[in-house]
């Protein structure tokens, strides 16, 4: 549902990646966001500023493992294999892909490359089998030199799918990498199989299910292991200070607790509710406003929104959490699709809080539904920014299912601008104040008391 505060032009479904991004395994994530339109669409040509020379290799590595990518389902293709008439299954397949490619996919030129002269070299090859069609799908789609645009084998396919709808289970752990690229826990849920069976925030996986896991291990190829059927087992191994720790763990749908909050107090500033925000679901806001509400009845006088190390998630989840501390009438996001137009989204009342201090506490790991918060409440004036510069994550992809049960292909279509209308992607947001590498489970020890205008 939509909060009163947030108007849009259009229905904005952004749906958390779990591959590669925040590895949940069973995220368990609500309906589908619908959105009203309230007639506020002004459309016009995008002002398409050129992407800051601020690549990914300044970035730890380990970000763009949890990279969020905001994404749309898209189960059923605009046109499927069988509409290419006399073709094999596998040339069938190959344009297929393509097409849905073609479509949609933001950016134009299709990387300055004969693209249409690509399909039809490659609906006149011959096929032995789909492996092979499926190989050249993943050619053509690498080609375009984006990393989020992607062919999904069926098992990465229906391993998102099965994650978005909360058809797997999993042991309550969320995954990301370390500095020496070993992937670990990054966090536990509470009363999680993971919880009750001793794994603890950065121990490193060893094994999961007999498979052994080294550096070259990805998030992805751990969690896909740790997700199966509910009441199933699996075998788990973790390293913690240089010994290894057998688990055998149970299997149970987890819905993963993204939003936390404490009260803690500043010298200068008094009482601060901290407010701890995960991931962006479509609840996300509305767990939010309970939090403020109840940090107000204990005396809270300002607020922190910790996002470090918050991938993104449902895009709508970002915009309303930044409507709750807005006036009327501010901008929170723009969306440029592949013709240049322009959808806008702000508010159309007063959000819960417009006048209490509030501080977005990010980092490098900060990315795009995050990244959409922490620019509307900086770029409005109406919070600070602390910490480090943000990821840089400010496209959106979709996903299309393939026929013949043969994966699907995730394209991006979208980009944002933030109120001010900068592209953020690549380059991140700029910190107002500057706070390195603090990991503290305090976030205030992170931010200094000029920060709430003390």
């Amino acid at each position: 549902r939509t909060p009163d505060a947030t108007r849009r032009c259009a229905p904005l479904l952004a749906l958390l990646s779990l591959t590669g991004a925040l590895h949940s395994d069973a995220y368990v994530v609500p309906p589908p966001f619908a959105s009203r339109s309230r007639n506020a669409c002004r459309d016009r040509e995008a002002d398409v500023s050129p992407l800051a020379g601020v690549t990914d290799s300044i970035r730890q590595a380990a970000a763009a493992a949890f990279l969020s990518a905001a994404l749309v389902f898209s189960p059923t293709p605009s046109a499927t294999a069988a509409d290419y008439g006399s073709l094999s299954d596998e040339q069938k397949a190959v344009a297929e892909a393509w097409r849905l490619v073609d479509n949609s996919y933001l950016e134009r030129t299709f990387n300055n490359q004969d693209w249409f002269g690509m399909r039809q070299d490659a609906v006149k090859k011959k096929y032995k089998s789909m492996d092979d069609a499926n190989a050249e799908i993943q050619k053509i789609v690498g080609s375009l030199g984006d990393k989020y645009t992607r062919y999904l084998p069926p098992a990465k396919y229906q391993s998102m799918v099965d994650s978005a709808t909360g058809t797997l289970a999993g042991v309550g752990v969320e995954i990301s990498t370390n500095s020496d690229g070993r992937v670990i826990a990054s966090d536990v849920e509470a009363n999680s199989p993971a919880a009750n069976g001793g794994i603890k925030p950065r121990d490193v996986f060893v094994e999961v299910d007999g498979i052994r896991f080294d550096a070259k291990a990805t998030p992805d190829d751990v969690a896909s292991k740790l997700r199966g059927p509910e009441g199933s087992k699996v075998g788990v191994v973790m390293e913690r200070d240089g010994k290894t720790l057998d688990y055998i763990l149970q299997r149970q749908r987890i819905t993963v607790t993204s939003v936390k909050t404490y009260m803690s107090e500043k010298a200068g500033v008094g009482k601060v509710g901290v407010i701890r925000i995960k991931s962006f679901s479509g609840t996300t806001a509305d767990k939010v406003k309970e939090a403020i509400e109840d940090l107000k009845k204990k005396g809270a006088v300002a607020f922190v929104l910790d996002v470090r190390n918050n991938p993104g998630g449902l895009l709508p989840g970002g915009v309303d959490t930044a409507s709750l501390f807005l006036d009327a009438n501010k901008p929170v996001v723009f969306e440029v699709n592949k013709s240049g137009q322009v959808k806008s989204t702000e508010t159309f009342a007063p959000g819960l809080d417009t006048e209490s201090p509030v501080v977005v506490l990010a980092n490098g790991n900060t990315a795009s539904a995050a990244e959409v918060m922490s620019a509307a409440l900086k770029e409005n004036g109406r919070a600070k920014l602390v910490g480090a510069q943000t990821f840089g994550k400010g496209i959106v992809q979709t996903i299309r299912q393939l026929s013949y049960n043969n994966g699907g292909v995730a394209i991006t279509v979208q980009r944002y601008e933030t109120p001010l209308h900068n592209d953020i992607n690549k380059s991140g947001i700029p910190v107002d104040i500057e706070s390195k590498d603090c990991t503290s489970d305090d976030a205030l020890t992170c931010i200094p008391k000029e920060a709430f205008g003390k």
